[in-house]
């Protein structure tokens, strides 16, 4: 079986075993949005996938959209991130290896980034009467682009003087 259907399969059924639990309603448009986010492995924001449930001809409310995802966080099955701006970023949680964040402050691009041995580390580190579940590691700079940029304005502005 494929590892991207399994995986979906998974978190279908962890949903829904939380609904149960939760004795909330199991409704087709909940899980066309989960279907949704677990086909991607990007950072998406709301209006994102507002966006991307009407293309894929499933019409669901900004309402529906926010009640829903504010179950699959409880549930652990997205991530929230702020990266600094006023907008959040959410991202799937299950089976999505741990990574950090590069944040451009400049133009708030986010990169993923994957290391090892911080990983390690991160991991390795014991905390006294705390268990971690998950982390996040934001990062923010310039992105190489908007380094070049930066210098190159610079550059000209003293030329011009």
């Amino acid at each position: 079986m494929d590892k991207d259907i399994k995986v979906r399969e998974i978190v279908r059924q962890k949903f829904t075993d939380y609904l149960n639990a939760h004795k909330c309603r199991k409704t087709p448009e909940r899980y066309a949005i989960l279907d949704l986010i677990y086909a991607n492995q990007k950072h998406f924001d709301m209006d994102t996938l507002y966006e991307a449930m009407n293309e894929s001809n499933f019409r669901v409310s900004r309402a529906t959209l926010y009640n829903t995802m504010q179950l699959l966080l409880k549930c652990n099955l997205v991530l929230k991130h702020q990266f600094g701006q006023n907008l959040s970023f959410y991202e799937r949680a299950y089976n999505n290896d741990f990574h950090h964040h590069l944040i451009c402050s400049h133009c708030n691009k986010v990169q993923e980034y994957k290391d090892a041995e911080l990983k390690t580390i991160i991991r390795s580190k014991k905390i006294t009467r705390f268990t971690p579940e998950h982390y996040s590691l934001y990062i923010y700079g310039l992105c190489s682009a908007c380094a070049r940029e930066l210098k190159k304005t610079k550059k000209n502005s003293k030329v011009i003087k």
